[in-house]
């Protein structure tokens, strides 16, 4: 059965609900190759203490571990926020075929920070806004929390 943008990203936002319920900002997201979702990851900066401890970060550690491999040619990595310039340069490395991200970021995404310059691998395709409304939902729910 083939998934699409849609499925995976909803499965990134179950991700998110769990950084969420943790306390954590909620960013969630999932590596997919061949059609089937191979790491999940979701924000653990408080729970670790580690300021890099991103959503996509700890999804691609499990991605290597799962494929034991350092690149990812042919995954597609599916986020709910748009990526932080930290992530992007590890997807960079990563090699990673292509980027789904769902809400923007304009204060910490990589927009602020590269502008127009493209900051992933050459080969990369990104796709924005995928379930946009829902995952900028969630982050607009968690921060009106605890204001």
């Amino acid at each position: 059965m083939d998934f699409d943008d849609e499925y995976f990203m909803r499965q990134a936002l179950r991700e998110a609900q769990l950084a969420y319920d943790a306390g954590e900002v909620p960013v969630g997201a999932v590596v997919v190759w061949d059609n089937k979702i191979i790491a999940r990851g979701h924000n653990q900066v408080e729970q670790l203490n580690d300021a890099t401890a991103h959503a996509e970060m700890i999804a691609l550690t499990s991605a290597f571990n799962n494929l034991g491999s350092k690149y990812l040619p042919e995954a597609t990595v599916y986020i709910t926020l748009e990526p932080c310039l930290m992530c992007c340069g590890a997807m960079y490395w990563s090699k990673v075929a292509r980027v789904v991200y769902g809400a923007e970021d304009v204060k910490n995404g990589y927009h602020k920070t590269t502008g127009d310059n493209f900051p992933f691998h050459p080969k990369a395709e990104v796709v924005k806004g995928i379930l946009a409304g829902e995952c900028a939902a969630l982050m607009k729910a968690f921060f009106a929390e605890r204001r």
